[in-house]
């Protein structure tokens, strides 16, 4: 059985990674920062800042799929960063369907804040605690 306090969530993206935190108490998770990339490789010195500052017990990564269970082309690259986390951190880490996040994530700001907050509130790192609140459900159901 996993034992854990405190998990990080990734939205991978090729320009930008969505990031949030979450706690194994309330199963809920807030919003952190967006991570600029290159071509899907991560800002590395400020990802280790984030890692320092909130020291998650587990990272999760969102895995792009499309509707029929196919993988689309930034599927391998997600994936490739999500063994680069397990690598360079030396944590658990563990992958999320992230199917619908992204769409739910811009409903989510809009009906919130309205179309500026399209603008405003990072739509990837919305998307990164979906993802990490449906890792955090499935965890509480496989016990």
């Amino acid at each position: 059985m996993l034992n854990w306090t405190t998990a990080m969530a990734f939205d991978f993206g090729m320009r930008k990674i969505g990031t949030a935190i979450g706690q194994a108490i309330t199963r809920s998770a807030s919003p952190i920062e967006q991570i600029p990339a290159r071509n899907g490789t991560p800002d590395w010195h400020k990802l280790n800042k984030l890692i320092q500052e909130w020291t998650p017990d587990v990272l999760v990564v969102g895995i792009p799929l499309n509707i029929d269970n196919t993988e689309q082309p930034i599927t391998n690259n997600a994936r490739h960063f999500l063994e680069e986390l397990k690598k360079k951190y030396q944590l658990p880490t563990f992958s999320s369907d992230e199917r619908f996040t992204t769409k739910s994530a811009k409903e989510e700001i809009f009906d919130r804040f309205g179309y500026k907050g399209l603008k405003k509130y990072s739509i990837d790192c919305i998307a990164a605690v979906i993802i990490l609140e449906q890792w955090m459900n499935e965890q509480k159901h496989s016990k």
